[in-house]
């Protein structure tokens, strides 16, 4: 099995996810401005408040995010330890893992997923089309 290739998969995914959540909230307000009206589709914002629900929920259970555990594994059947290998994981790792306490990491998702909250209430999200609704 090509396990390096399918642990970059895996990070490049979970860089993915991280971006979505973290860009969405600026794109959320820029869009207001600017009138994107799809930013306050009823869809794309529940994805969005639930992917955030995830990561809180896991941190304050005290679990690691499924996608780290599955590429640590994946690594080291591909005979890696730790996270050297790839240039794709030494640029990625280096802005998507952090060394810090699990509580830091609690209060960071937790005062994010209130920002996100908040947006709902600032922005709320429709359903529909045009002018009233997000596409």
């Amino acid at each position: 099995m090509p396990y390096q290739e399918l642990a970059d998969t895996v990070l490049l995914l979970h860089f993915g996810i991280v971006l979505f959540v973290v860009l969405g909230v600026p794109i959320i307000f820029l869009g207001n401005r600017v009138g994107w009206f799809w930013v306050n589709n009823l869809w794309w914002r529940l994805v969005h408040l639930m992917t955030i629900a995830i990561v809180v929920l896991q941190v304050w259970l005290g679990r690691y995010c499924s996608l780290t555990l599955l590429e640590s594994s994946l690594r080291e059947k591909a005979g890696q330890t730790g996270y050297e290998g790839s240039f794709i994981e030494h640029g990625v790792q280096r802005v998507l893992y952090v060394d810090a306490p699990m509580w830091v990491f609690a209060v960071v998702y937790t005062v994010f997923a209130l920002l996100v909250a908040w947006t709902w209430w600032r922005f709320p999200p429709r359903m529909g089309r045009g002018k009233k609704g997000g596409a």
